[in-house]
């Protein structure tokens, strides 16, 4: 199998009440959070990885990531 390298444009924001939430302007619907810095963007490099491959089961593109904004979170995926 082949590894492919993903990069996506992500933003970090304080939650209402503790932790940070992320999302992935690239990727609709992409939202996680994490209690710490470190954890927000563990989260968000599982979520996009999930992300993707429900993108590759039903066989459709991966989007282009947008302009940079806040944070580039890079991802490794397998291809088949």
């Amino acid at each position: 199998m082949k590894t492919k390298e993903y990069a996506f444009t992500v933003i970090i924001e304080p939650g209402e009440d503790r932790g940070y939430v992320v999302t992935c302007p690239a990727l609709p619907g992409l939202v996680t959070e994490g209690r710490t810095l470190k954890e927000a963007r563990a989260m968000v490099k599982e979520a996009i990885l999930g992300y993707l491959e429900c993108l590759r089961k039903d066989k459709r593109p991966v989007p282009r990531d947008v302009a940079p904004l806040k944070e580039k979170v890079r991802v490794a995926v397998s291809v088949a």
